[in-house]
Formats: C-alpha cells, structure tokens, sequence
C-alpha cells in the first residue's frame, strides 16, 4: 500500500511502499478515508516533540471503513464507519484502569509512536474504533480525533462553569471546536484571540467576541471587555511563550490557563502579580481520553459542535502535497485544517 512516511527529522515526507499491516485477533484494519493534517505532525517532521522509531507513518486524525476484523473482535464488523481515538494503550495498568490512558507506559501514539493514517490501511485495537454516524462526513469524522476532543479536554481540565468567560488563544483546528465547545459548556462570553481575519469573522459566527491580536493588546482588549477584571479560563493553543504569557496575563481572580500547544520554550512569568496575587492556576493539558469521545461525536452529530466549516482544503495522499500543507502550519498559514483523502 501507499504510506506517506517521516524518514528523517527536519526533512520533507516521502510517500513510500509497504505492506498492509497484519491484525491479531482483537484488531481491526481500517481502510483509510480521511486523515487530518495537524499542526502538531509539523512538529513531528522538524522534531519539536521527537518520532520514534524512523521511519514512520503520519497522521494521527483518521476515519474509514472496517475492511477486515479479528477472531476475537464482536463489537465492531466489516463496513463499519468509524473514526479512531489515537492512543494505542494496554488497558490494564493502573492508568488505564484510572481513566488517565495517555500516561500508560505502554501508550502509543498513531502517527507518532505507531503507524499512522497518511496511509491507504491502518491497524488499530478494536476498542480505538468508534462509531462514526451516518450524518458526519469521514473528513469532519477525522478532525474530532485530535483538533474537537483535545480541546473538550482542556476545557474539561479548566473546570470551565456554566456563567464564567473564557478565551482562546490561537483559533485553528482545535481554537475553532474550543470557542464552541466553550459555548455549549455554558460560557457567557468567548473571547476568540488571533491575528488572521478570516479565522476570527468564522469564530464570531460560532459567537465569540473577536480579537484580533495584531491590532490591539489582546489582554488589554479582554480586560477592557470585560470591565477590567479577566476571565475565569484562558486556553492556549498555539505554542508560544508570549501567547502562554497572555493566557495568564488576561485571568481575572481564581483564573485558570491551560496550556495546550506544544512548544519547547520556557514560559517567564511575573510571581506575585501573574500567579499569587490571583490565585491563578496554570494547567497543562495533554491529549484527551477514549471515555470523552463518544461525547464529543454526538455532539457534532447533534450540530451542537459543527465541523462543517472546519476543514478548509482536501488533498490526495501525495508527498508533496502533504509537505506543502505541513510547510504552511509551520508558517501559522494554514487555514483551519487540511485534510488527507486517500
């Protein structure tokens, strides 16, 4: 089959041949209809958060059909439409057992750790394979995988109330599900902090308030906004120490910062007046967990989170094109998410 693989870090992915993986008896082999591009395999290819081993197939974002199952699989069958929660994990050790499955010391990640979905066929357990209902296109069924559910995670991790405000910092793939999400967790006001235009008109439609962070101070902005007191959850989404910075900057008293993008830079923050003073809280947040999927798919089977709007560009499963895709994330120009249609 045809895989589009990382082989060496810093270097562009080369579309190879290899064999259709093998399935053990509790697996499934997914025939492979969409696979997101996210901005965290732009990280892989430069090696900001390290692939092993090389080479190896990318894209953790995936939706197909059910081509084959094994022996001991009864709750998924061939033809099934299903999307896949990306953590590969042993299911029964401690962490696991907890609910907390992305610390399994046995966990590995599609796309990262295993093979991925920039692939013709993947192969997965069977308990990564949810159902993905009729009414959600395969495209928008991958998006949910990584950009929709990491974000219902953050916002889980803040403890976002019904009645506080909220901001989101950087309003791509996963900005654009948090600014809705934050509505449907009954947030009373969504502060959408970006520099592009055309992701913040989108994000006003979904009920945000703009800010445009290349205009104005953003944290001032929201203060101003918000008579001068913050909000009670600021996630960030970018990667950067600066926005990090911002995220705490904007809290109002007893905020919460939940810090999501992947970055290698130190965060510096002001003691007393950005942390103690407030109480702030800064949280780091990885990842998201098998038991909040079910909830995050039918929400957007109930339009309650639309991803119609969400992927922005399709492209065939061609080096190239993938390569450009990753080159314009690295450049904070790439829409809101691309997508890989084999």
């Amino acid at each position: 089959m045809k895989a589009v693989r990382l082989v060496k870090v810093g270097s562009p992915l080369e579309l190879q041949e290899i064999p259709v993986p093998s399935i053990g008896d509790r697996d499934v082999l997914v025939r492979v209809c969409a696979a997101g591009i996210c901005h965290s395999d732009a990280h892989y290819r430069a090696g900001t958060s390290p692939v092993r081993p090389l080479p190896m197939t990318l894209g953790h974002e995936v939706a197909g059909v059910v081509e084959k199952v094994g022996a001991a699989v009864t709750g998924v069958r061939t033809g099934d439409r299903v999307c896949l929660h990306y953590n590969v994990t042993c299911g029964n050790c401690a962490w696991c057992a907890s609910g907390s499955e992305q610390f399994c010391p046995h966990c590995l990640m599609i796309g990262h750790y295993t093979d991925g979905g920039f692939a013709e066929y993947i192969a997965v357990p069977a308990r990564n394979a949810l159902a993905l209902p009729a009414e959600i296109p395969f495209e928008q069924g991958a998006t949910l995988m990584c950009a929709s559910a990491t974000a219902y995670h953050a916002l889980r991790k803040a403890g976002l109330r019904a009645g506080e405000t909220a901001a989101i910092i950087g309003v791509g793939g996963l900005g654009m599900s948090a600014v809705q999400l934050a509505r449907a967790f009954g947030a009373m006001a969504v502060f959408a902090v970006d520099i592009r235009e055309e992701t913040l008109s989108l994000a006003a439609e979904y009920g945000a308030v703009p800010v445009n962070a290349q205009t104005v101070d953003a944290v001032e902005a929201i203060r101003r906004q918000t008579g001068g007191r913050g909000v009670d959850v600021a996630v960030e989404l970018i990667g950067m120490s600066r926005t990090m910075r911002q995220a705490v900057q904007c809290l109002g008293p007893l905020g919460r910062a939940v810090l999501v993008g992947i970055t290698r830079e130190p965060l510096t923050l002001e003691t007393y007046n950005e942390v103690l003073g407030g109480e702030a809280q800064v949280i780091g947040s990885n990842d998201h967990l098998l038991s909040e999927l079910p909830t995050v798919i039918e929400m957007a089977r109930r339009k309650t989170l639309d991803t119609s709007r969400v992927v922005t560009k399709s492209i065939p499963l061609d080096a190239g094109a993938i390569n450009g895709a990753l080159d314009r994330l690295e450049q904070f120009a790439g829409g809101i998410r691309t997508v890989v249609v084999p």
